[in-house]
């Protein structure tokens, strides 16, 4: 989830990123489907994709989901170490974030989710007989949750496992009393005004050129309407009431120095979940990194919480490299490790 520090860009800025506004496919509607380019939507809608491939044999497929005002290009880094490792990852702009419909503006979660399960079912039908796991990063990780739980009466994405980083999962009931009065007068009064996270404070990484890369990149959308925030947060709400529905295997990552997901909501989320069965040691991994920031994949110890995905897509028994799972029987989870937790 990347906090807004400057105004929207405008379309002269995103023809110069090189990736067009989609727009609906013309005619007759096609099947679904991923070109090198984009992925068509069960709508008809067009949205800018990114895939990145092994030079190999694939042993095994992601779903990449980007976080809020963010867009596909942001699994870049971590996809060029899972394609050393035969893992092909496929990443689209999802509506209202980067090149897609909508710029700016609240898809829906009920569409956010149906996309996920649409592109998964393409790739099932490109992959029959390979691994394929959704993965969601903040936002896109409450997508895929909300997905996998059927939340919204959309498909459940046909997958073998689903790869939370930090997902956004602070609802409503995790929150303080001020920023949700503030939202629920602010949706009512101003929902078209732009509220950036200009003087928070806020370190969503220790990758510092990273960060300065993503404020000088046209695709990131910079500055939030108010109504598309209360989308946000009512998606917050949803995936946190899912997790006793989320039964499918199951590797959530968190940082220890995370400031934009509190750890509280995580806690609450990690206890709801149902029990994994007892015969099936890997169905659910989790991994909890000391040096950890937000933005798990491209901190500076990104390769590694690429690694430990890569591991657990291709075996999910085996204990994660970097042994950030060593914790996971341990309640509450994430652990405590100072006074204030």
């Amino acid at each position: 989830m990347l906090l807004a520090a400057c105004t929207p860009a405008i379309d002269d800025e995103v023809r110069l990123a090189g990736i067009g506004t989609a727009r609906a496919a013309p005619g007759p509607m096609p099947e679904p489907h991923f070109s090198n380019v984009s992925f068509l939507a069960a709508d008809g809608q067009l949205l800018p994709a990114r895939q990145w491939l092994p030079n190999g044999k694939i042993a095994a497929v992601i779903l990449a989901l980007h976080g809020f005002n963010d867009y596909s290009n942001a699994f870049d880094m971590p996809a060029a170490v899972w394609a050393r490792g035969g893992i092909a990852t496929y990443a689209y702009d999802q509506r209202g974030f980067g090149g897609a419909p909508g710029r700016g503006r609240w898809g829906g979660r009920a569409a956010l989710a149906a996309d996920a399960a649409t592109a998964a079912q393409v790739l099932r039908r490109r992959y029959p007989k390979t691994p394929l796991y959704l993965l969601g990063e903040s936002m896109g990780g409450a997508i895929a949750i909300v997905a996998m739980a059927g939340e919204s009466g959309t498909p459940i994405p046909d997958v073998d496992g689903v790869i939370l980083s930090a997902p956004a999962v602070w609802g409503r009931a995790t929150m303080q009393i001020l920023p949700k009065l503030a939202l629920w007068a602010g949706v009512r009064m101003f929902p078209a005004l732009t509220l950036t996270g200009r003087g928070l404070e806020i370190m969503p990484s220790d990758n510092i050129p990273m960060l300065r890369a993503l404020s000088r990149d046209p695709m990131v959308i910079k500055g939030t309407r108010i109504d598309t925030i209360y989308g946000l947060v009512n998606l917050m709400d949803a995936a946190l009431a899912s997790a006793p529905r989320l039964t499918a295997p199951i590797l959530l990552m968190y940082g220890q120095r995370d400031e934009i997901v509190p750890k509280l909501p995580v806690r609450d989320f990690v206890a709801h979940l149902p029990g994994p069965p007892p015969d099936d040691t890997g169905r659910r991994r989790l991994a909890y990194y000391a040096q950890g920031y937000h933005m798990l994949l491209r901190d500076l110890d990104g390769a590694m919480v690429a690694e430990d995905v890569a591991s657990w897509v291709i075996n999910r028994k085996a204990p994660l490299p970097s042994h950030a799972d060593y914790e996971q029987e341990q309640r509450p989870w994430p652990p405590h490790d100072d006074p204030s937790s």
